[in-house]
């Protein structure tokens, strides 16, 4: 097996998890010595702000007066707090004064409704909530440093497509240890800061851990989008000399859709990285060529990973599209039931990244943490050179008669046709087959005319009979998504209605 990972200064405990040796104690630590160090240097530049540059002397000024305000209103040590703030400096500003004060940030999806909202905060038992409108909690500057390596830091909802979300609990170490990883995964130069556009919420685990946590511990510059938008996001790669640019799959496909595209300056970008959804290999050879000097990687991981879990380098980028590359160098990755024919079965994560469980819900818990091994739920396989391949989230897979169909592999497959912008795969239900494959695509913007029938006869070269799909719908409007890019299949199902099939 390949090891394209730094893989010096690990240890294994006792409980067979590798741990990168020489971490700081606690999140607090990595922000109070960046700040001494380079407290003039930018940490947060908020799009659209008059105000919104904040330098890193200035975010630790402003986050200790946040939790003096909030140990004046009763904060006590492991309260939680929720944030139900968009994007930008005061998000960035109450995630540190809520750890300044000794708190636990419970970060809210600023998309959901007020009910959902109010679920998260009434299950985490928030005592105080920081609220979009209203002024940050301010008092005399306060400064908790003592936080234990394992002590709870956040608790990071899932983005729950389905029932009710879970709250993963995120330790210190949890974040240490992806911060360590993401250092190591893209080879970042930890003497030069970056510069990375965050156009993803904050409030999911790749922009709070993989972006902004990272740049705090390089001493680099977070550039904050409050909302998406492309040609906002085209502009300011180029008027911020943007150096690290993470999104997801979706919003590279739309941004090289553009026009603007072509004049955007984008000479300054050193790495372009994506993940958080399947990303289709056509999609990948597109960012190639609109990035040709800059370094592109794959990563793959989930809430419950504390981000990235597995990462695919440079090397392998274009050869290997269709993988997420090889576990990072403390995590373990294996398949349980392995399909004898296949390989595939579900993937289980080990590693210090690893959350503790998920709050109050100890029978969940108890289903998907085993033995140190996350349940990731995903299907996938490992190659013989130790790539990650997921095919699959184990609940939409489809057993058209016995035979597994595996919606990831059928999409890639349709999206690589000109005229195909978006794709999602689901199952129809069939009463002779149990379930049979249909697809929803949505049209390329600047492609060709689409054609069905032409767009199917050229998956038939690549796919199985039984995997090329007996259902087509059509939409205009872009596919369904949580505001992490994640393709929302419940809401799709619950939208389409299939016509007859076509064979």
């Amino acid at each position: 097996m390949n090891e394209p990972f730094d893989t010096t200064g690990i240890q294994t405990g006792d409980d067979g998890i590798r741990r990168y040796e020489g971490l700081a104690q606690n999140l607090v630590h990595v922000l109070q010595a960046t700040t001494a160090a380079h407290g003039e240097r930018t940490a947060i530049v908020e799009l659209g702000s008059a105000d919104g540059r904040v330098s890193y002397g200035d975010l630790w000024q402003r986050a200790a007066r946040v939790a003096g305000g909030l140990v004046a209103t009763g904060l006590e040590r492991g309260d939680r707090v929720a944030v139900r703030l968009p994007n930008g400096a005061d998000w960035v500003v109450s995630f540190w004064g809520t750890l300044l004060a000794g708190g636990v940030v419970v970060p809210v999806n600023a998309r959901f409704t007020e009910q959902e909202s109010n679920y998260v905060t009434e299950d985490c038992g928030a005592t105080q909530v920081i609220e979009s409108g209203e002024p940050l909690p301010d008092g005399e500057p306060l400064a908790v440093t003592d936080h234990a390596h394992d002590a709870l830091a956040a608790i990071f909802y899932t983005s729950g497509t389905t029932g009710f979300p879970k709250g993963a609990m995120t330790t210190h170490e949890n974040f240490l240890s992806n911060i360590e990883t993401c250092l190591r995964c893209l080879g970042l130069d930890r003497e030069r800061p970056p510069t990375t556009l965050i156009s993803v919420p904050l409030f999911h685990v790749t922009g709070c851990s993989s972006q902004m946590l990272v740049m705090a511990a390089l001493g680099g510059t977070s550039v904050i989008m409050p909302t998406f938008d492309v040609g906002r996001f085209l502009e300011t790669i180029e008027t911020e000399r943007v150096t690290l640019v993470v999104s997801v799959p979706a919003i590279y496909w739309l941004a090289l859709q553009q026009p603007q595209f072509a004049t955007t300056d984008s000479s300054s970008v050193e790495a372009v990285l994506y993940g958080g959804a399947p990303i289709a290999p056509d999609l990948v050879h597109q960012i190639r060529g609109a990035f040709p000097a800059a370094k592109v990687g794959n990563g793959f991981g989930l809430t419950e990973t504390s981000s990235v879990a597995t990462f695919l380098p440079h090397a392998d980028a274009v050869e290997h599209a269709d993988s997420v590359g090889y576990p990072a160098p403390v995590v373990d990755v294996r398949v349980l039931d392995a399909d004898v024919r296949t390989g595939v079965g579900e993937l289980l994560i080990r590693g210090p990244n690893v959350v503790e469980g998920y709050w109050r819900k100890p029978h969940q818990t108890a289903d998907t943490f085993v033995d140190g091994w996350l349940h990731s739920g995903d299907m996938g396989r490992i190659d013989h050179e130790g790539r990650v391949y997921v095919v699959d989230r184990k609940k939409d897979m489809i057993n058209r008669g016995g035979e597994n169909v595996y919606s990831v592999e059928v999409e890639n497959v349709l999206s690589a046709h000109p005229a195909v912008g978006e794709v999602a795969v689901i199952a129809v239900p069939d009463d002779m087959m149990g379930e049979k494959v249909g697809a929803v695509i949505v049209p390329s913007a600047g492609g060709p005319a689409l054609d069905i029938a032409d767009v199917l006869a050229a998956a038939a070269e690549r796919l199985s009979d039984f995997k090329v799909p007996q259902y087509v719908v059509v939409r205009n409007e872009p596919l369904p998504r949580n505001p992490g890019g994640k393709l929302l299949k419940p809401t799709l199902r619950s939208e389409t209605v299939w016509g007859a099939p076509l064979r």
